[in-house]
């Protein structure tokens, strides 16, 4: 690969290879893949080396694909009512009109289009992208719930994403994570599913500038009582074996997630999340400890706490126990 992207178990080339909807060089039949997946759109080429190729996979409010049209080709994709689109290119290049702002879009340069703006994007030869759709439900829901508050406007994206800045390499680190973890896991617990779309809409609105981003970097100005943090943390304990969201959280504390992790952070020295986690990793540790050696216990057993990725979960394991998951149920 000719860019900086992907380090994950899955070559970029082979993302989502499961998930192939379409090769075909019918500029009619991409139009139709097109609106299935995002809205009304026109796709208009002359080359005849024009060959689309469509994967892709939903997730709740989420979805992720790998696109290329093989050819010099504009996609007049109209106005994306109800979701944002993300477009960051694995090779090659496009120049993408969203509203009143042109991006050129490179591996080392992506694209946020956002809801209600008109977008045409020029394609060149050779070029393909990874995308991401975000429900723009979603990602209110998840701003108000860190705010504490409604929204007074739509959160608005300023278009250009780096990606060769550290925020830039966070969000692609998360992306690569996630790619690879969607295309080996064919079937996606609850749990599992819940947290990645909480994480990709998280860091979407951690790492991309918006007119929202100053307010949620703000600290808190007032103390969260000790009570409050013990609260949530018993409910973690209770409920460590169902789907939970930060939002979740701080919905059953009755404070916004910003609350939340300020909490946290002042009185255990941590975050909610991080917490949920090493209480899960003390589940598997002591389901390993009771279980009976046999092929796939350890894969069975952290998948249904949560561990999707087990070289990272293998990792946190040893970190917090001093021994690999397989020496704990051999012992």
């Amino acid at each position: 690969m000719e860019n900086l992207i992907f380090s994950n178990a899955t070559p970029a080339d082979s993302v989502l290879s499961d998930y192939e909807l379409c090769q075909t060089p019918s500029l009619e039949e991409a139009c139709l893949w097109g609106k299935r997946i995002f809205c009304d759109n026109r796709i208009y080429s002359r080359d005849q080396h024009f060959k689309a190729h469509i994967y892709y996979r939903r997730l709740g409010g989420v979805g992720i694909g790998r696109i290329g049209y093989g050819a010099d080709t504009v996609i007049d994709a109209g106005v994306m009512e109800e979701f944002a689109l993300i477009q960051m290119p694995i090779r090659g290049q496009e120049l993408v009109e969203s509203g009143a702002h042109r991006v050129r879009c490179t591996p080392r340069q992506g694209v946020v289009m956002n809801a209600h703006m008109r977008t045409l994007i020029h394609h060149s030869e050779n070029t393909e992208k990874l995308i991401i759709r975000v429900d723009r439900e979603l990602i209110r829901h998840l701003c108000q719930q860190h705010l504490g508050r409604t929204l007074r406007k739509e959160i608005e994206f300023s278009p250009e994403m780096p990606l060769d800045t550290a925020h830039g390499r966070r969000w692609m680190h998360m992306v690569g994570w996630m790619y690879d973890c969607l295309s080996v896991n064919e079937q996606v617990p609850p749990l599992l599913r819940a947290q990645l779309e909480q994480t990709l809409v998280g860091m979407l609105l951690t790492c991309q500038p918006h007119n929202y981003s100053a307010e949620l970097c703000e600290d808190d100005s007032p103390s969260v009582a000790p009570a409050f943090v013990k609260r949530v943390e018993r409910y973690i304990e209770e409920h460590a074996d169902a789907p939970i969201t930060i939002g979740d959280l701080a919905e059953q504390a009755g404070v916004s997630s910003r609350s939340l992790f300020t909490g946290f952070r002042r009185y255990r020295n941590t975050t909610p999340m991080h917490y949920l986690k090493e209480v899960r990793l003390r589940r598997v540790h002591e389901e390993l400890r009771q279980a009976q050696p046999s092929s796939g216990t350890v894969t069975a057993i952290a998948f249904r706490w949560g561990f999707s990725h087990l070289g990272h979960f293998t990792t946190d394991y040893k970190r917090r126990f001093g021994e690999s998951p397989s020496e704990t149920l051999m012992r």
